[in-house]
Formats: C-alpha cells, sequence, structure tokens
C-alpha cells in the first residue's frame, strides 16, 4: 500500500473536480477528510483517492461511496 500523501492540486487534478466540488463531497461524506500533515498544510493519501476513484468508475452509488469512505478513514487509525 502506498503511505504518498498527495497535496490538494494534485488531488483535485486526479479526481477531475473543483476545489468547491471536492470540499462539498467531503462535506457529503463522499470523500475522506484531509489529514494534518504540517501547521497549516493538509493532505489525502493516495491509496484512498485511487479507491474512490475505482468505485466511482465502477458505478458505485453514493451510499456505496460513504460506506467504503468511512472504512477508509477508520482504517487510518488502525494503521500504526
Amino acid at each position: 500500500m502506498s503511505h504518498k500523501i498527495l497535496r490538494l492540486p494534485v488531488v483535485l487534478e486526479k479526481r477531475g473536480r473543483s476545489r468547491s466540488a471536492h470540499y462539498l463531497d467531503i462535506q457529503q461524506g463522499l470523500f475522506t477528510r484531509p489529514v494534518l500533515i504540517g501547521l497549516r498544510a493538509v493532505g489525502w493519501p493516495e491509496h484512498e483517492i485511487d479507491k474512490i476513484n475505482s468505485a466511482r468508475i465502477a458505478g458505485k452509488t453514493d451510499d456505496e461511496i460513504r460506506s467504503l469512505v468511512l472504512k477508509l478513514e477508520t482504517a487510518r487509525k488502525n494503521t500504526l
């Protein structure tokens, strides 16, 4: 599993979404919340972006995506 953390411009490019649409997806539970990587810096684990993109491509419903997002965020706590 990749442990690479990507910053917002790269995330937006990989997702094909605007900044406002990206943050709306987070509010609606359709994308994972960012992780803190510095005092004023956040990013997203690359593997999470890839899994969510794959689910979208596979035609998963919004409810299925929300379930995936919950699993991904829960897995963060168990990574150590």
